[in-house]
């Protein structure tokens, strides 16, 4: 055993055995893999029923504000780009670069949840369409809601390492990791988005 330890290099502790790959990088690998099934699974239930007759009205694509998710969706996109320049501060070991591009990721996640927020009032509000309208209308409810619930736990995660960069005066080597699983985790969010905005908004529609 003693051997086995002098075999392994320093720093590789956290390596996968058989595959090279860190423990928590494959796990959040593996925990996406699965993510993409759970909105594959929504997303189809969604087309299910998006388009059937004689459902009670409003049907969701009937409601839609597609220049307002225009601009929500561009939000969201370009907090990935503000995500890359935060990965890349840190490998320069740029604390301030670091801080300064999470906490506008976090910023503008927060932008998309409010803009979602907004469109879900305006929607029961102004249209009528609720939850239980329909099979059409919850799977859309679900759907997004489920996709914005990820859009928060991401900005919780970032404001973390955000006030974590702060307290510490900077984040040290052992947690650059964080800011890589944080930011697969962020564009996988983004992925899904443009997905369920090309499919649910831009290509639903409703019943003749």
């Amino acid at each position: 055993m003693a051997d086995v330890a002098q075999a392994v290099p320093a720093g590789t502790h956290g390596e996968h055995e058989s595959t090279g790959i860190e423990h928590r990088k494959l796990g959040m690998w593996v925990f996406l893999s699965s993510e993409f099934l759970f909105f594959g699974a929504f997303i189809t239930t969604y087309l299910l029923f998006a388009s059937r007759p004689g459902l009670a009205r409003p049907y969701p694509a009937e409601v839609y504000d597609i220049p307002f998710t225009s601009v929500s969706s561009f939000v969201l996109l370009m907090s990935s780009l503000t995500m890359v320049l935060a990965h890349n501060a840190i490998e320069r070991n740029d604390q301030s670069g670091t801080r300064t591009w999470l906490l506008a990721t976090a910023m503008l996640g927060s932008i998309f949840i409010g803009g979602q927020v907004f469109e879900f009032t305006a929607f029961v509000t102004e249209y009528g369409m609720k939850l239980t309208t329909s099979p059409a209308a919850s799977a859309f409810f679900v759907l997004t809601g489920f996709h914005g619930l990820h859009v928060l736990v991401g900005v919780l995660m970032l404001f973390s390492l955000y006030g974590m960069s702060r307290r510490m005066g900077g984040l040290s080597p052992k947690h650059h990791l964080n800011v890589e699983l944080v930011g697969l985790y962020w564009h996988f969010v983004d992925i899904i988005w443009i997905v369920i905005f090309t499919v649910v908004y831009l290509l639903s529609k409703p019943p003749l």
